[in-house]
């Protein structure tokens, strides 16, 4: 039997290498160093916990390289993709129309021109012009209120 044939065989029967090749799975470890690693040593000895550390850290390190790179290719992707690219062309599409539109804005601006502000000034002189007739108005009724008034008490 083969070296793998056994492992195979001891883990149907739930034996100690199962756990072995679990642990040299999760550390990405040959079965011979992590074998090394678990000996007879107790757990008290310094050097079994260094090699057992050095077996975390090799396995933290593959997982964060792992990370690393799935992460990167998501931005790769992600900025170079059809929907993206997309998006960028529209965004760039409203910038220019806003820019075309605040331009003919500054072309039609009307209150930097002569005639809208001459509009604007005979528009106030009539505004004041017809509050004045308004208040004179007021006034000469109450004068000829006042004349009315004053035949009545005449020729009575």
């Amino acid at each position: 039997m083969t070296k793998y044939e056994n492992i195979i065989k001891q883990k149907a029967q739930n034996k100690e290498p199962a756990d072995i090749d679990a642990l040299a799975k999760k550390y990405n470890m040959s079965v011979t160093d992590v074998k090394k690693l678990k000996d007879d040593r107790g757990p008290l000895d310094l050097t079994r916990q260094i090699g057992e550390l050095q077996c975390e850290i090799a396995g933290l390190k593959t997982k964060v390289h792992d990370a690393e790179l799935e992460t990167s290719l998501v931005k790769a992707v992600g900025m170079n993709s059809p929907e993206m690219k997309a998006a960028k062309e529209e965004i760039n599409d409203l910038k220019n129309k806003m820019a075309d539109l605040k331009e003919t804005l500054k072309t039609r601006d009307y209150f930097k021109q002569h005639d809208y502000q001459f509009l604007i000034d005979e528009n106030r002189r009539l505004e004041t012009e017809r509050n004045e007739v308004i208040m004179d108005n007021k006034k000469l009724a109450h004068q000829i209120d006042d004349q009315v008034d004053r035949l009545r008490k005449a020729g009575m």
